[in-house]
């Protein structure tokens, strides 16, 4: 069965925005670009927020972007062919090789898990990613985490009460002093506590 991922840059406060709506702190350096080039490769189809997808949108024609280097190219190589699901109650079509979601976020998460293909199931925004986890669809958390304390704004983790235990799986440093840490949903069958 295919897993459902959650990633995305993170102040080390716990924010993917600061409370100015910013998040340039997490523009990557070479290292980090090709560990997002590298990620990327892994994800079969991307669900994204109205908000990030806007965000993204620059890269549906970046490539006539004389300005862009070699690692960019690629980037955008590989993004756009990326069967991408927006959610949006505001749009009325998306551009790309993108869909806007048929149904809510469970169900297209159910219909792309049964439907074959290989990749990850991608959740981008926080606030799609705040929705499947109250649902306990994410199965893996993967922060990158930037060394800036922004003080507010949008949060990496959905607030909610209730208790979610975790997995180390990889971590990584990069020169940037930015870290990778990738976690598994610690899923106990019905008789473990």
């Amino acid at each position: 069965m295919r897993s459902v991922t959650y990633s995305m840059g993170v102040s080390l406060d716990g924010y993917i925005v600061g409370p100015d709506g910013g998040f340039n702190w997490t523009e990557p350096d070479e290292e980090v670009f090709r560990f997002w080039i590298d990620e990327i490769r892994e994800v079969g189809v991307h669900l994204l927020g109205r908000r990030l997808y806007e965000t993204m949108l620059y890269w549906e024609t970046a490539d006539q972007d004389a300005s862009l280097d070699a690692s960019m190219l690629e980037w955008a190589a590989l993004w756009n062919p990326l069967p991408k699901v927006v959610f949006s109650t505001t749009l009325s079509a998306v551009q790309g090789n993108a869909r806007l979601a048929s149904g809510g976020l469970a169900q297209e998460i159910e219909r792309l898990r049964a439907e074959p293909g290989e990749g990850d199931i991608a959740i981008g925004g926080a606030t799609l990613a705040a929705e499947a986890a109250a649902s306990d669809l994410i199965d893996e958390y993967r922060a990158i985490v930037h060394p800036v304390l922004v003080g507010g704004g949008t949060p990496f983790f959905p607030r909610h009460e209730r208790r979610v235990d975790l997995e180390l799986v990889e971590t990584r440093t990069f020169g940037a002093q930015v870290v990778y840490l990738r976690y598994r949903v610690a899923r106990r069958g019905p008789s473990s506590n």
